[in-house]
């Protein structure tokens, strides 16, 4: 079952500097626009950064990310302490949240220190993607790529194989 009247926007915190990295995330992207739309919003990396606490790069980066959220956005974040889906189960989450309705469902990769708890207290849902570590510009990459695949799944094509 696919109804979405749903955007999906992705929130990430500083630039993709590799030239692979952007290509496969341009690739997911563009392959994403054929079942929703999809916003990706660059937050630019802190000027000055080096000169504050982990605490303040922390709130500083929660506080761009809050003002890019709209009233009615579920908040999730990739979380190395969220929950662990398979592929097939990402996309019943995602066809879960489709079928409760709401204005988008957001996405957020924070910067290297995590999120603030302002940040954490705004979200709904948090999400690991492994318990391994994966740069910032990686998991952009791979989440794309996961995303598609649970739209894939969901409608019933062939891309997903088990």
């Amino acid at each position: 079952m696919y109804f979405c009247l749903m955007k999906i926007k992705f929130i990430c915190i500083g630039k993709t500097g590799k030239d692979f990295l952007q290509t496969g995330e341009k690739e997911y992207l563009d392959r994403l626009k054929h079942y929703l739309p999809v916003e990706r919003i660059e937050i630019p990396d802190l000027k000055n950064a080096k000169k504050l606490s982990v605490d303040q790069i922390k709130v500083q980066e929660g506080k761009e990310i809050l003002t890019r959220l709209d009233a009615g956005d579920v908040l999730i974040l990739l979380d190395e302490n969220g929950k662990e889906f398979g592929s097939v189960q990402f996309a019943e989450f995602l066809q879960q949240r489709f079928n409760a309705g709401g204005k988008a469902l957001t996405f957020v990769v924070g910067g290297a220190y995590g999120f603030s708890s302002e940040v954490y207290n705004r979200s709904q849902f948090k999400i690991s993607l492994s318990r391994m570590t994966f740069s910032h510009q990686m998991v952009r990459m791979i989440f794309f790529e996961q995303l598609y695949r649970a739209m894939t799944i969901i409608r019933g094509e062939p891309y997903h194989h088990q």
